[in-house]
């Protein structure tokens, strides 16, 4: 009987042995796991960080285009304003104005269609002729966009 317990007991005891030895196993399992997913999430916060810096650089980018653009888009509806009060003052009929006086009129369309021409030409990126640079006075200058066509030219009030 005696030694039915003892054996009851190594049993017990290499039993307990086995299975202390598979959870350790184990929790090295588990740990060498828990690491390779560690690393793939400090990989992927990493990359995440990088995307978000360069998602604020890119929003500064676009904000400062943004502000440039409503500074020309101001300076575009100044333009309209003014040649909008130069076409329409005194009432004036335009029709009645080309029967009247043709090769006149003929002349001022011709020589506006040509300036507006060039508005939009620069509008789309062409380069500055050394006239349009340098130009200051106002006989010099693109009457139909000056902001935009002659940069150094300063308009008196």
């Amino acid at each position: 009987m005696f030694s039915t317990i003892k054996m009851a007991i190594a049993i017990m005891l290499i039993t307990g042995i086995a299975g202390a030895g598979m959870y350790v196993m184990k929790l090295r399992a588990d740990n060498a796991t828990l690491k390779a997913n560690q690393l793939k999430l400090e990989t992927a916060i990493e990359s995440q960080t990088k995307l978000l810096e360069q998602q604020k650089a890119d929003f500064k980018a676009i904000m400062e285009s943004n502000k440039k653009l409503n500074v020309l888009v101001q300076t575009f509806k100044q333009d309209l304003n003014e040649l909008d009060k130069r076409f329409n003052k005194k009432k004036r009929d335009v029709g009645k104005l080309a029967i009247e006086r043709t090769k006149s009129v003929e002349r001022v369309i011709n020589k506006g269609s040509k300036n507006a021409k060039r508005c939009v030409e620069l509008a789309s990126g062409a380069e500055h002729t050394e006239e349009e640079l340098k130009a200051t006075m106002k006989s010099e200058i693109n009457p139909e966009c000056p902001a935009l066509a002659n940069p150094s030219y300063v308009p008196y009030q």
